[in-house]
């Protein structure tokens, strides 16, 4: 909370296209989340539209739905995207159906479970956890009926960001290989993106990292990430001169 205190009070503007981006939060989550980056975004000229959709209560196919809300919100014109966790599966889902996927100019996914996630395998029979992840949240796991499986390869723009840092070694022992608390390094990778990154943040705080923030910027700025500041320098870099 110090460090989003932090970033909060250093922001300033800097020039930018006046692009709108529509945020995307995960499960279990809020856009309050993504505040920081959507201040950060705001303070460089962007319109930002941090949608809010209820993500325990429904199915990924009803929320996936509730994305075409925020791309009118937007306006008419290009939009940009980042997405946090379950959200890059519900744009990706969204994006095979909506009308309006031809309008996503590019696209961050933070973390997307896109290999489905071992802890709904290993816990998805288990009564509280149903009734804290709810339908969507069931429905993430790496089987072959699961929502993850059935994606296709998405065709828009769009990138990748995984965690390597975990705060939970309960749920990273279920998981194979580096992991950020809850999604794999190897589940976050989805087949043609045009970019990818791995960084030592946990999969709760990453929005909040000033350095997955540069590369947010970076990639939305010129379709590409850049080489990885160091916490100081890319906190600088969002900092009043």
């Amino acid at each position: 909370m110090l460090i989003r205190a932090f970033l909060l009070f250093c922001l300033t503007a800097a020039p930018a296209a006046a692009d709108c981006v529509v945020l995307l939060h995960g499960l279990a989550r809020s856009p309050r989340s993504l505040f920081v980056l959507e201040r950060v975004l705001e303070a460089r000229g962007r319109r930002v539209v941090n949608l809010g959709y209820p993500s325990t209560r429904e199915t990924v196919a009803q929320l996936a739905d509730r994305i075409e809300a925020g791309f009118t919100a937007c306006g008419p014109g290009p939009v940009d995207v980042v997405t946090h966790s379950m959200g890059g599966i519900l744009l990706q889902i969204w994006a095979e159906r909506g009308e309006n996927a031809p309008r996503i100019r590019r696209a961050v996914m933070l973390a997307p479970p896109n290999g489905g996630s071992e802890i709904v395998d290993t816990f998805r029979d288990q009564a509280w956890f149903g009734w804290m992840n709810g339908p969507a949240g069931l429905a993430l796991g790496t089987g072959a009926t699961d929502a993850p499986a059935r994606l296709a390869v998405p065709r828009f723009d769009f990138a990748v960001i995984a965690g390597s840092d975990s705060l939970n070694p309960i749920t990273s022992w279920l998981i194979p290989g580096p992991d950020d608390g809850k999604v794999s390094v190897a589940s976050a990778k989805q087949a043609g993106m045009r970019d990818f990154l791995v960084l030592p943040v946990t999969h709760t705080w990453m929005m909040d990292d000033p350095r997955v923030i540069v590369e947010v910027l970076a990639f939305l700025d010129t379709g590409q990430f850049e080489p990885v500041p160091g916490w100081g320098a890319a906190l600088q870099r969002l900092a009043l001169p």
